[in-house]
């Protein structure tokens, strides 16, 4: 599935970009770099909001810009290549917690995008079947790799008794081949491996499985700035945060075919545009929380995740890189 698109920018190193920022572009319009990891319901409310116009109608010329991955999205950021970063709260805190300079300032995603498969064919039936298992992940300490040793914690099993098969990208393909017997995938995989006869055991795309597995919504798309820029954005920072809610409100609302319509062609092409509708429609009011701002409960969760997996140290502080005044109350 390809997301080269128009002005979107698959970045390939920051060393040819030209710093911005301040620039006016189109109609007198401020103009803006926001890069964001490329996972496709990621990056819906921010291709509504630019393909709506929402960003223009706030006085914002924005470029959108592919990373690979949320945490080239924050290195583009740390590294003044962009001027905003979207990406999960995963990322931001390891960022973080490594002395990047930044403040997150306004939500996109309540969920994360991950959900616990077994393979077809596989007797796996629960967390607790795991113990002793292969089990795929992207990587460890990625966000997917977290949430398996938190609901392996949840469920009483001693994450060191479970093999962690890490498959990056392969993860799919080798699951579906039952090379592993579980894994973590995200959509449209979820979908396809249910096809394949795989089955679903822990959706945490789902709000009624997120709150019985993680006791509620789970802090996870969303947008940081350069912390010494926040005074000098501010406004800006604020027009953002208005477009992209009128984004989430139109994602929550709008027919999913309409969804699906408004996003470039090129992000599905070669791809099932009717799965691709079914996904949204199945996972939209769920994923996408009708404001923008911060909930600092689902962000302790997200916090907690990482201290279970030995990943940010007892007694760490999240409210150092959250900024909750920028939006208000």
């Amino acid at each position: 599935m390809s997301c080269c698109v128009d002005r979107r920018v698959v970045i390939q190193g920051i060393a040819g970009l030209a710093l911005g920022g301040a620039a006016l572009g189109q109609r007198g319009r401020r103009r803006i770099r926001l890069a964001f990891c490329s996972q496709l319901l990621c990056i819906i409310p921010y291709e509504v909001a630019q393909r709506r116009g929402y960003f223009a109608e706030e006085g914002l010329d924005v470029e959108l810009v592919y990373a690979r991955g949320g945490s080239q999205a924050l290195q583009f950021l740390v590294g003044k290549a962009v001027d905003y970063a979207a990406t999960s709260l995963d990322a931001a805190l390891q960022a973080y917690q490594q002395g990047a300079p930044i403040l997150r300032f306004c939500s996109t995603g309540r969920l994360p995008l991950f959900a616990l498969a077994a393979a077809p064919k596989s007797p796996i039936q629960g967390v607790r079947d795991l113990e002793g298992k292969a089990v795929g992940v992207s990587a460890l300490g990625n966000a997917d790799h977290v949430l398996l040793v938190y609901l392996l914690k949840k469920a009483g099993v001693d994450p060191r008794r479970v093999q962690y098969a890490t498959l990056g990208p392969n993860l799919y393909e080798a699951l579906k081949a039952g090379h592993v017997g579980a894994g973590m995938v995200q959509e449209p995989a979820l979908t396809l491996l249910k096809e394949a006869g795989g089955r679903e055991l822990v959706n945490l795309m789902d709000l009624k499985q997120a709150r019985a597995y993680l006791g509620g919504p789970y802090e996870f798309m969303g947008v940081a700035v350069r912390r010494e820029e926040r005074a000098a954005r501010l406004e800006e920072m604020r027009a953002l945060a208005r477009a992209l809610e009128r984004a989430l409100r139109f994602v929550r609302a709008a027919d999913a075919r309409l969804i699906a319509d408004t996003l470039p062609k090129a992000l599905i092409a070669g791809g099932d545009e009717a799965r691709l509708k079914a996904v949204i429609e199945r996972y939209r009011k769920d994923l996408y929380p009708e404001g923008v701002r911060i909930d600092l409960e689902a962000a302790r969760r997200v916090a907690e995740s990482q201290q279970e997996a030995g990943l940010l140290p007892p007694g760490f502080r999240l409210e150092g890189l959250l900024d909750l005044e920028v939006l208000g109350a």
